[in-house]
């Protein structure tokens, strides 16, 4: 996964300085916790977006995978190493991608039945596992030592994906808990009010561009956010459904889109927090599980229980295409690489499978490692 050539235009310098990345070159190690400058961010995105128009169309291939098992892994995280960490759910082995594309495995502290789904990066390179029915938190160390630690508040399906606050804290997103639970920069676990719980409520989140973290629905019939300053707050959907979303991604121009499970209309947030629903082009049963951003300002569903490929493009359209391999809840969540490669991250799926972007810009490693996509 060797890395093409990317902008060396005054927007990459000016994106690292006005996001706080203290590090002589913009690939750095160390993962800033001022997350909130959009306007710097938007601006690098808007040049990489305009200048990774397709040089082909995207390619998706399959790739074999040392470890599977049925729904072996929810989610992944890109480290700042570059590796591509699998978090496991039912998995006893941890799995990992290297910038070369070599998979390996690894050994876990603990393991269980549901026992994490999805996981955040921290801003000291420590990868956060979030607990779905873990009694125990998880984590991988930059140098990839796995360790655990205590949890304040535990239950079976208590949380879906999690996400990096501006502050540098890690929420984790209520699926069946009734209380939100969240790590601080120190490490400290704790708890805090919600105001809106009910039983499947939500999974995964997204940081919006003013530094809210918006609670993505799956069978909550309001919208919930945390703000920048912690207060919790709801507000009106226009589309809810059981089972409705699966995570959601934040485009270029700061809309957040929800990625459909079962929801057979799309639905989005604007930067200026306006909710609307616009059309999509396949719709089934547990279709998608996350979402990623491409460099051409694509956003592509990954595949569950979908037979086809989905994505919203840069103008706002939905489109399908054709994918190499599919099954019954193949892959949940997906990691975008600085060579502009999704990988998707396997749940029962036997096989890995990439999207190549084949765009003429990508991101740089320091946006791929951003709170503002690296999570599910």
């Amino acid at each position: 996964m060797t890395e093409k050539n990317r902008l060396s235009s005054p927007f990459r310098t000016e994106v690292k300085d006005v996001l706080h990345w203290a590090s002589p070159h913009s690939d750095n190690d160390v993962i800033g916790t001022d997350l909130v400058a959009w306007d710097g961010l938007k601006k690098y995105l808007d040049e990489v977006v305009k200048g990774g128009q397709n040089l082909s169309n995207d390619v998706v291939t399959t790739y074999s995978l040392v470890y599977t098992t049925t729904t072996a892994y929810s989610g992944g995280v890109l480290a700042p190493n570059g590796d591509i960490h699998m978090i496991p759910r039912n998995a006893v082995r941890g799995q990992k991608i290297d910038p070369a594309g070599t998979v390996s495995t690894y050994a876990l502290t603990y393991t269980t039945t549901q026992a994490y789904y999805g996981g955040v990066l921290a801003p000291n390179g420590d990868i956060h596992m979030i607990p779905n029915s873990a009694n125990r938190g998880q984590k991988i160390n930059a140098s990839g030592v796995v360790s655990t630690y205590a949890l304040v508040y535990t239950v079976d399906l208590a949380y879906f994906g999690g996400v990096l606050s501006p502050s540098g804290e890690i929420h984790m997103i209520p699926f069946d808990a009734v209380r939100g639970q969240k790590i601080s920069t120190a490490g400290v676990v704790s708890t805090y009010a919600l105001t809106y719980t009910v039983a499947n409520a939500y999974l995964g989140g997204v940081l919006a561009p003013n530094g809210d973290i918006h609670m993505i629905p799956n069978s909550a019939n309001s919208g919930q956010k945390i703000s920048a300053a912690g207060v919790v707050s709801t507000y009106s959907l226009v589309y809810t459904t059981s089972t409705a979303y699966q995570g959601g991604v934040l485009a270029p121009n700061g809309d957040i889109h929800m990625v459909p499970r079962s929801a057979n209309r799309g639905q989005k947030i604007s930067a200026a927090g306006v909710v609307s629903t616009y059309s999509l082009a396949y719709t089934t049963a547990s279709a998608y599980a996350g979402g990623v951003l491409a460099p051409n300002g694509d956003i592509h569903f990954i595949p569950a229980n979908a037979t086809v490929g989905q994505k919203i493009g840069a103008d706002g359209i939905a489109s399908t295409y054709s994918l190499v391999y599919t099954a019954a809840s193949a892959y949940g969540g997906g990691i975008l690489t600085p060579n502009g490669e999704i990988h998707m991250m396997p749940q029962s799926a036997n096989r890995g499978q990439k999207i190549t972007t084949n765009n003429i810009e990508d991101f740089s490693k320091a946006i791929c490692c951003h709170s503002f996509f690296n999570k599910f």
